[in-house]
């Protein structure tokens, strides 16, 4: 599912690994510079602003990337099966990761019983994926379905996100804040209320950057 803030992620996820801001990846492909700016992504009346395909295929043809690619970045699902032949990633249930001994304390798969899922293109090193269990996250991740996990990918304000603690507990959630002491938490389903942790508290935190029903 490609929603307004999964395009607009992919535009700034294509921007960083170019090393540019999204003004001068626009300007880069040709665009005004304010083409990308957030300002532009929420109208005055509250309607989101969706970006045009043409910029999109200007911007990807400008840095040389796939549609693929562009798409990694978005935390959107592929739908369906996985093309034969691309590159796997360990994947462990959700549940499961809360146990010792899968990671190592970056949040870098560790150990034995991992089991594997491909990719729709090649991605970085260090990443994996986890099952989904439960309905926090209804209706973007329901149970079963499968989130792609990056430790090395810087985490932001709104990003989808999976968080360990030091007492085992690990969950895909929205990072809604983060301060130096406390980071807050929330979940897509409304029967759950955010939660505050401690970041004392707080193993690890590495942001999602695809997932597939």
């Amino acid at each position: 599912m490609l929603s307004h803030r999964a395009i607009w992620d992919g535009i700034d996820a294509l921007a960083r690994r170019h090393g540019h801001s999204v003004s001068a990846l626009a300007r880069l492909a040709g665009l005004d510079a304010t083409a990308f700016n957030v300002s532009k992504r929420i109208s005055k009346d509250g309607r989101e602003r969706w970006p045009s395909t043409e910029s999109i295929s200007k911007i990807l043809e400008a840095t040389g990337e796939g549609f693929d690619s562009f798409l990694s970045g978005t935390g959107a699902f592929f739908q369906g099966g996985q093309p034969s032949g691309n590159p796997t990633v360990p994947l462990l249930g959700l549940a499961q990761a809360g146990s010792g001994g899968f990671f190592d304390s970056a949040g870098f798969p560790a150990g034995q019983g991992w089991d594997e899922i491909a990719l729709p293109s090649s991605g970085e090193a260090g990443i994996y994926a986890l099952e989904v269990q439960g309905d926090s996250m209804e209706p973007l991740y329901r149970e079963g379905d499968r989130i792609v996990v990056s430790p090395t990918e810087q985490v932001r304000r709104g990003d989808r996100v999976v968080v360990k603690t030091r007492d085992g507990e690990v969950m895909a959630k929205i990072l809604a804040r983060q301060t130096a002491k406390q980071i807050e938490l929330h979940s897509l389903n409304p029967a759950y209320e955010p939660r505050l942790i401690e970041m004392s508290d707080v193993e690890w935190i590495a942001r999602i950057i695809w997932a597939s029903q």
